[in-house]
């Protein structure tokens, strides 16, 4: 059981670590921190604290690092989240203000979270399982290819060029506009999904030219639906974790792979419990299940049309978790804002 200025000390070794790369000692910390105890004391702290498995010593000398157990035992115990400086809410502010759409938004915020935190940034985009379909346009772009674009009530847009089997002219592409409205505006993403791809792509009676165009046209956008169902993420800050690497025991490929192969990422902030602030941290060795024993990623809740998604940060254990977890709620709170706002103007 480790005592409450054990827990203090095993603050001063994290903050003292992530400042200085550098073991600690016991003198450091006397020096240091107001503790008003000799530096035997502070050993004796010090040894329980490695009977805990809290701290360790990196080599053969009086220093001692946190281990894996020891950031979470900090991290459970921050007493609060440190709060970001004018300058740093100013940089939020700055960078997510009057963004193009939701796609747009997503790479700005990464990118501030990113410069705030010198880490791997991650957002989730909200499910669209439940969005709701409220346009559909049809631009022909040569007489046998069409570009359609899907808008959703989340602010998500896409555009896809679709190539089709027979020539159209205006009137038929009117027709075929107005039959795909009539199926998916006003669905939902998974509805909507649902009813395209129930329109059988036969071999069109002669003459039935809208028939075979509007089968080319749904498998598109039923492909288009069924990425607004899955989860993906947007990333930014790949860079930090080479500039970084002095900072990981081992190699970092297992996380450029797994910055490569999403659905890892995916995986992993959609178990992370998250407390009563929607934040959430998952430590080295608690990353084992995903092979990112390496990393350390922290996270925090954002609300969007309803429902809830994560932003986050990785980065090595040796990170600053207060500061990190300050970011990303600060970051999520102006997001979910952002989103809100956006919301209420539909």
């Amino acid at each position: 059981m480790v005592s409450e200025r054990g827990l203090q000390v095993l603050r001063a070794i994290v903050q003292d670590y992530v400042e200085t790369h550098e073991p600690v000692g016991s003198k450091s910390i006397v020096d240091r921190h107001p503790f008003g105890v000799s530096a035997a004391t502070i050993r004796n702290d010090m040894a329980a604290l490695e009977d805990e498995e809290l701290i360790a010593a990196p080599h053969t000398s009086s220093g001692r690092v946190p281990t894996d157990k020891g950031y979470r035992v900090f991290v459970d115990h921050l007493a609060d989240v440190r709060p970001l400086t004018s300058a740093q809410r100013n940089a939020i502010t700055t960078f997510l203000g009057e963004p193009g759409d939701l796609d747009d938004l997503l790479a700005r915020t990464v990118r501030v979270l990113s410069q705030l935190t010198g880490q791997v940034a991650i957002v989730q985009y909200p499910s669209f399982a439940r969005a709701a379909v409220t346009h559909v346009e049809l631009v022909a772009i040569s007489p046998t290819r069409m570009l359609i674009v899907i808008v959703t009530d989340t602010g998500r847009v896409s555009q896809r060029i679709a190539p089709l089997p027979v020539s159209l002219d205006e009137t038929e592409i009117s027709l075929l506009r107005a039959r795909l409205v009539d199926l998916v505006v006003g669905s939902s993403a998974q509805d909507a999904a649902e009813r395209v791809e129930g329109i059988r792509i036969a071999e069109p009676a002669a003459g039935d030219r809208l028939s075979a165009a509007l089968g080319s046209l749904a498998h598109v956008i039923a492909e288009e639906l069924e990425e607004f169902r899955q989860d993906r993420l947007v990333l930014a800050g790949t860079a930090n974790l080479a500039r970084r690497e002095g900072d990981f025991r081992g190699s970092i490929y297992p996380l450029l792979e797994a910055i490569e192969e999403q659905v890892t990422l995916l995986r992993l902030m959609g178990e992370m419990v998250a407390d009563g602030q929607g934040l959430a941290a998952s430590i080295g060795r608690e990353n084992e299940p995903w092979g990112l024993t390496e990393a350390s990623v922290v996270t925090s809740d954002y609300a969007t049309s309803g429902s809830l998604a994560r932003i986050g940060i990785m980065g090595p254990t040796r990170m600053d978790y207060p500061s990190n977890l300050a970011a990303a709620r600060a970051v999520a709170r102006y997001l979910s804002r952002v989103l809100e706002e956006d919301d209420n103007r539909r």
